[in-house]
């Protein structure tokens, strides 16, 4: 499997802007700039992207590790916060709230590290990962 997304920039740093298009389209020249990435401007930015890919990642290898376990998840909701410091992306900080029937709490803390530590987002961040999980 490839996947593709293509960004353009134009400008200096603080003054220009880009877009950024995935293969999906599901971005289409969705705007990014230095303001949407260090401030409060409109448009997405990179970080904000890691955290929306380790969240579904994360989220959908839990529901693969649950399933074969033996439970169905009624809900997973996953938050990722990609903490950005001093230049250097250094963590990924997942908090979980998950619904699901007949489960054990150290049996899902078990499962749920797993997935934290093999889906292939996880696997290819090279950076601090936490987990705060919680039964809901």
């Amino acid at each position: 499997m490839k996947r593709t997304a293509t960004a353009l920039w134009n400008g200096t740093i603080k003054e220009g802007k880009g877009h950024l298009t995935t293969q999906s389209t599901v971005l289409n020249q969705t705007q990014y700039s230095f303001n949407s990435r260090f401030a409060d401007g409109i448009g997405t930015n990179p970080e904000e992207l890691m955290a929306a890919a380790h969240a579904g990642c994360f989220t959908m290898k839990l529901s693969l590790d649950l399933t074969t376990a033996g439970f169905t998840p009624e809900s997973l909701e996953t938050q990722s916060a990609i903490i950005l410091d001093n230049g250097v992306i250094t963590r990924s900080d997942l908090t979980l709230k998950a619904r699901i029937p007949g489960i054990k709490e150290e049996q899902f803390q078990e499962i749920a590290a797993g997935a934290k530590a093999t889906c292939p987002v996880s696997k290819a961040y090279n950076m601090e990962i936490t987990l705060n999980a919680s039964l809901i």
